[in-house]
């Protein structure tokens, strides 16, 4: 049997009542949930389990709130499930993966993420910056319709999700032209997404000093299993390390299809996407078809992936 990895959600996977089933049925998930409150100082939990839609998609809450959820179906899968050989996440998933594994505690987890949604949404005024996913064309063909397209502005590649899906971020004028460039490529589609900050580009820059003096106040330890980082697409357990790769990581494009390779080319066959959703599933499936995949976000999820793994 080869290894197992588990795999964090980032933003783009939240929804009204996530976590609630669990918090309900697990004294452990509702531990997770009471610690993000008593950190922030509000109820984060009614936030995930009633809403409303308009307050979670707020950045400054999208992130601590995705973290808890993850971090809820963590402690009550872990629990139960073999230790995992890796962990990754999709960009504020490396929190929620660093969490799990005992890097960082709930408490300062939910602060440092809220402080990086607001810094995000800070750093560049509403209306000026844009993200687009482009479907359909390779990596390196939007990479050139990006260059093609700056004429002075920032427009670069920000996720790179899977081989037909690469998102792009920078100046709103200048990702409408990366995107009518990467048509004219012969991508299938270009599609601007509902964001409300232009994540994993240079405009995201003065974030990264204001983070830096958040995460160096923070304790840190090792995490119990290795993170296979989004900057580096390599397995790293130095904490000093992963704190100043959080800090590369609010300019540096999400390496998402070589943090999958890494670890498929060293044995792993089996990932779990471990919080709300399964978006990050579906892109394992399009960067690796022989990697078997499941899922955590409630109790039916949970049941069946325990079974499955014959924990």
């Amino acid at each position: 049997m080869g290894k197992l990895a588990f795999v964090y959600p980032g933003q783009g996977s939240q929804s009204v009542g996530m976590g609630k089933a669990l918090a309900e049925k697990f004294p452990e998930a509702r531990a997770v949930f009471d610690e993000a409150d008593a950190a922030l100082g509000e109820k984060l939990s009614t936030l995930c389990f009633e809403g409303p839609e308009d307050a979670q998609k707020l950045t400054r809450n999208t992130q601590p709130a995705i973290l808890a959820t993850s971090v809820a179906a963590h402690a009550v899968f872990a629990k139960r499930a073999p230790k995992p050989d890796y962990v990754a996440g999709h960009s504020l998933g490396e929190y929620s993966a660093l969490t799990a594994m005992g890097a960082l505690s709930v408490g300062d987890a939910v602060k440092s993420v809220r402080a990086r949604g607001t810094f995000m949404q800070e750093a560049v005024p509403e209306g000026q910056g844009a993200m687009a996913a482009i479907l359909g064309l390779e990596p390196a063909q939007v990479r050139l319709a990006c260059e093609a397209a700056m004429q002075g502005q920032v427009v670069s590649p920000a996720n790179y999700n899977s081989p037909e899906q690469t998102v792009i971020a920078g100046h709103a004028g200048a990702v409408e032209r990366a995107m009518a460039k990467c048509k004219e490529l012969g991508a299938k589609r270009a599609l601007p997404l509902p964001v409300s900050a232009p994540f994993h580009c240079a405009l995201m820059a003065p974030v990264q000093p204001r983070l830096r003096e958040v995460l160096t106040t923070l304790s840190w330890k090792a995490p119990t299993s290795p993170l296979v980082s989004n900057v580096e697409a390599r397995p790293n357990s130095d904490p000093q390390l992963a704190l100043n790769l959080l800090i590369d990581q609010v300019v540096a494009p999400v390496r998402w299809i070589e943090c999958v390779q890494m670890m498929a080319d060293d044995g792993v066959t089996r990932i779990v996407e471990v919080g709300p959703g399964k978006v990050l599933g579906g892109l394992v499936k399009r960067i690796n078809k022989t990697i078997e995949l499941f899922n955590v976000e409630d109790e039916a999820s949970l049941t069946k992936t325990l079974a499955a793994l014959g924990a």
